[in-house]
């Protein structure tokens, strides 16, 4: 019988060992990512045991009588290792949803880490929600590029990559974020929006995660252009942040710099994600959004998120 109980700091090496093992797990779910938010959220984290061994774990935080797999995370999910199967994730369910109902919790809104982020096949937890009875209550649409394998930039997008490289634009990876941080900021103002992460927050992950949380630059002599902040995942390139000045746009700077990062830096990996192009809980599609990720040969995977009545 599978063991589920709530994570404390004293599982926090056994729960990253899941993770960086696991089908379906990204740095995202480990506790030197989560933890930087941590006095937003009110944890309610499980670590699922099989026999003394840690098998699988769930990121979760409360808020009333509702979990959510997480609130602070893009994507949460159940973390499995290989050895959990499809009959053992019913279990682990069910198991769940036991312990949750002990706790006071009435719904359970479950976010599943989407399939363009797993190594292996692992969506044994959207069968046992649909046995559950959980219903699809939001589904945003995300770009994602099969390298190697997608359809080519369309010649508006490489005219503007032409465009850029007669301009003598060049690209770096950057050292410092506060320029880019503030160009990405005015960029979103624009639109009544700030960026996700404070600057101390994205230099605090950059330092925890320096190799895979990495800062790609435009530059013309010593003028910042655009930049593209990427969480490189291993096999999926994610771009968390994009942004160019005024000066850049006119001279196609963003579209030199994603084509130097996905015919040249990640070539190699199977897939470069642009993230969503959805808004309103997804039922609004930003059609230029959009358009300018498929204009680089990128095509849509959802996003998508459950209920589940306990």
């Amino acid at each position: 019988m599978l063991n589920v109980r709530c994570y404390t700091r004293a599982d926090e090496a056994r729960w990253n060992a899941v993770v960086a093992q696991s089908r379906n797990g990204t740095f995202l779910h480990s506790r030197a990512y989560m933890d930087y938010h941590a006095d937003r959220f009110t944890d309610a984290s499980l670590v699922l045991e099989d026999d003394g061994e840690v098998v699988a774990v769930l990121a979760a935080n409360r808020d009333g009588s509702t979990v959510c797999s997480h609130a602070g995370l893009t994507y949460g999910g159940l973390v499995a290792l290989r050895s959990l199967r499809a009959e053992r994730t019913l279990e682990a369910f069910e198991r769940i949803g036991d312990h949750y109902r002990r706790e006071g919790i009435s719904r359970f809104v479950y976010k599943p880490v989407p399939h363009v982020f797993h190594t292996l096949p692992a969506e044994e937890d959207l069968y046992a929600l649909h046995r559950l009875g959980a219903s699809l209550t939001r589904r945003d649409l995300s770009s994602v590029l099969a390298l190697g394998d997608s359809p080519a930039m369309n010649t508006m997008r490489r005219r503007a990559v032409a465009k850029a490289r007669t301009a003598g634009v060049a690209t770096r990876v950057g050292t410092e974020m506060a320029p880019f941080h503030a160009m990405l900021a005015d960029v979103l103002l624009r639109h009544d929006a700030t960026p996700t992460h404070s600057l101390a927050e994205l230099d605090l992950l950059r330092s925890r995660f320096p190799g895979q949380i990495v800062l790609h630059e435009a530059h013309r002599g010593d003028e910042l252009l655009a930049g593209v902040v990427i969480y490189d995942f291993g096999h999926t390139v994610h771009t968390q942040y994009l942004a160019a000045s005024a000066a850049g746009r006119a001279c196609g700077a963003l579209s030199f710099l994603l084509a130097e990062l996905v015919g040249g830096v990640y070539a190699q990996r199977p897939r470069f994600s642009f993230g969503i192009s959805t808004e309103d809980e997804g039922k609004v599609l930003n059609g230029g959004l959009v358009a300018q990720k498929e204009s680089f040969g990128a095509r849509a995977v959802v996003h998508d998120r459950y209920e589940w009545v306990l």
